[in-house]
């Protein structure tokens, strides 16, 4: 009976042969790349696009022509729940698969030996990462979070003669670097597809709603949401508008250091927290930001070095007021560390960080950036982003403290030093052009 059975269960099974032919058609044209060999196989769209949906199922067929084992990648997992492992499961069964496919709780096997599990990349050792060398597909879903420290420990693991790595995203910064890395720059031996909302024959109604919805009430995130666009900011970011003009104004661009204008430097400092600083030449009727510096965990003296390397003649630095305090160990200020090895300094008042913002929106227009010497701090300013409501329902609302605030912080703090001459300044004429800064031989 046992054999009968069997023998049902295989005439009832639906080919390989059979699901390929399915899903070329269901693909189209775009997707067909799946199925030949190639290193390297990036899709990326916005929503409701099938990519995901597609990878899936062609991972699943493959799996059925022969052994393989695959690899399922995203840049966090905490839990299974993160994994593309419901997806798998509801394409094994769309594709009535199911006894060919075992779906475990950690994994799914297939009767020839094909072997799907799933990792983590953040957080994960180096020597784990590496131990998959032996796999021949490696899924890395939600590509666009991907950091380039795990790309560049995962892609030297991809050597198993035909492996290859298989990529969706959906774009989030043009600051990204899995953006640089696949989109912008891919290896020339990747395969790299735009794909659409329009070019899927699934799309409901339902999901046609809500795109011409957000179509209709933000454009903005309509582009990025469902056409794929890069984003310019995060949800509910500070400096939003300011950030989509510039783009839209081509104020993000190569900015050479001119040498007949001084570069002032503004800091905000901080030992656990991130110490930012933005690099400026204020010229007349606007603001060049030619340069940005973030580290953490380092003393005065090592920014002070960093801006000897850089080959600028500086100005003045521009310190916040607790640049101006006493460190316990030394007995010595930020400012005072700085004015010790020549700079000229100022240090500002105390102020609110409202006041702050509303000054750097009025003075935004006037400001360029250094696309490549800047990217950092560019990313900061989308990044930062206004804290939640109070629990008491204060309309008035805080800028979140994380890592992104401190550019934006430091922003602030140039802006501040830009509106406001120093104390005994003629009110409403330009600084006088300074041509001379500090000296750093003491680090010679």
């Amino acid at each position: 009976m046992a054999r009968i059975n069997a023998e049902r269960a295989k005439r009832k099974a639906v080919s390989p042969e059979a699901i390929k032919r399915q899903l070329l058609e269901e693909f189209g044209p775009k997707l067909h790349f799946l199925f030949e060999p190639h290193p390297y196989k990036i899709a990326w769209s916005g929503r409701y696009a099938k990519k995901s949906w597609s990878y899936a199922a062609a991972i699943l067929q493959l799996g059925m022509e022969r052994p393989l084992r695959i690899v399922c990648l995203r840049e966090t997992m905490n839990s299974l729940q993160d994994s593309v492992h419901a997806l798998l499961e509801d394409q094994i069964k769309r594709l009535r698969i199911g006894s060919f496919y075992t779906c475990y709780k950690s994994d799914i096997r297939g009767s020839n030996g094909t072997e799907i599990f799933y990792k983590g990349l953040r957080g994960a050792r180096a020597d784990a990462i590496k131990s998959m060398e032996g796999c021949d597909i490696f899924w890395v879903e939600e590509g666009q979070t991907v950091s380039k420290a795990s790309f560049l420990i995962l892609d030297p693991t991809i050597r198993k003669p035909g492996a290859e790595l298989w990529l969706t995203m959906n774009p989030r910064f043009a600051e990204d670097d899995s953006y640089k890395r696949w989109v912008l720059k891919p290896p020339p031996t990747a395969i790299v597809v735009k794909l659409n909302y329009r070019e899927n024959q699934f799309l409901t109604p339902e999901m046609q709603e809500k795109i011409d919805l957000l179509k209709a009430t933000d454009e903005d995130d309509y582009q990025n949401v469902y056409e794929g666009a890069c984003q310019s900011t995060v949800q509910d970011a500070v400096y939003k508008a300011q950030i989509q003009n510039a783009e839209k104004e081509g104020r993000f661009r190569t900015l050479p250091y001119d040498a007949r204008y001084a570069v002032d430097v503004a800091f905000d400092l901080g030992w656990g927290d991130m110490v930012s600083m933005w690099f400026y030449q204020a010229r007349p009727f606007q603001t060049h930001f030619i340069d940005y510096y973030e580290n953490t965990h380092q003393n005065m003296d090592h920014y002070l070095q960093y801006m000897q390397g850089r080959g600028y003649t500086y100005g003045q630095l521009v310190f916040p007021w607790d640049g101006g305090v006493k460190h316990v160990s030394t007995g010595k200020s930020s400012a005072d560390i700085a004015k010790g090895k020549g700079f000229k300094i100022r240090l500002l008042i105390k102020g609110a960080v409202h006041d702050r913002i509303d000054m750097v929106r009025t003075m935004f227009p006037l400001y360029f950036f250094d696309a490549a010497k800047c990217e950092q701090g560019i990313q900061r300013l989308r990044e930062y982003q206004w804290g939640p409501p109070s629990s008491t329902g204060t309309v008035k609302r805080e800028p979140l403290h994380d890592i992104n605030s401190h550019a934006g912080d430091c922003l602030g703090y140039a802006t501040l030093a830009l509106k406001t001459p120093p104390a005994g300044s003629p009110q409403g004429l330009p600084p006088a052009r300074r041509t001379s800064g500090g000296s750093l031989a003491g680090f010679r």
